[in-house]
């Protein structure tokens, strides 16, 4: 008989942080199928992988489907941190979460909201840290469309029609009437400019030249 994965609850109120070796042992006896161990996993480290979702996403029901694949595969995970645990735990669980968030938008790309969530993950790329540090993942989502309008009219087409339509750089730049290579400059650029507004917490207009 294959034994069920327990449920994972909604996120509940952090608890007191919890002694390194304490860490290590709850994660290996949840791995090994201790229910109780893996709720207590949960109730201490819900609120970081749900935050951190839901700074990305959109859509509630997709946060909550979303936080319960992170935990299913933390359950039937082989690996962990070894050593510094809860800091470590924490980079590896946000991991776990950020390679989940890929997955679903490279499922749902046509989504304006994925598309966006897409775009996040980029950005995050750009800072050279994304889900593994921690992070800071308050509101990322709720910053975006003022950062979007501060761009000129070419670097909010030029995203648009990579994130949300889809399309490849070489199908942009015909559209443009551009090079591949100017194409690809003018979205980094973008990038970067959104990635400073959002940074910042306020809208940044982008570098001069991007709509050259």
């Amino acid at each position: 008989m294959i034994e069920e994965s327990p449920a994972v609850p909604t996120p509940p109120e952090p608890a007191t942080q919890p002694h390194s070796g304490d860490e290590a042992a709850l994660l290996s006896a949840a791995q090994q199928g201790d229910h109780a161990a893996f709720s207590t996993l949960i109730q201490r480290h819900a609120r970081l992988v749900h935050g951190y979702l839901r700074a990305r996403l959109t859509r509630l029901a997709d946060v909550e489907d979303l936080g319960q694949e992170v935990f299913l595969r933390v359950y039937t995970a082989k690996a962990a941190p070894r050593s510094d645990m809860p800091l470590r735990l924490r980079a590896w669980l946000l991991g776990v979460a950020r390679n989940v968030l890929r997955e679903h938008v490279r499922t749902a790309r046509r989504r304006r909201e994925t598309a966006w969530t897409a775009l996040c993950l980029d950005i995050e790329d750009l800072s050279g840290g994304g889900a593994d540090d921690g992070g800071d993942y308050d509101d990322v989502l709720g910053k975006l469309p003022d950062c979007l309008a501060a761009l000129g009219p070419s670097a909010r087409q030029a995203l648009d029609l990579y994130y949300h339509d889809d399309l490849r750089m070489q199908e942009i730049a015909v559209r443009f009437k551009r090079s591949e290579g100017a194409v690809k400059l003018l979205v980094h650029r973008a990038r970067q400019a959104v990635r400073r507004c959002l940074e910042s917490g306020a809208a940044m207009a982008a570098d001069g030249g991007e709509e050259a």
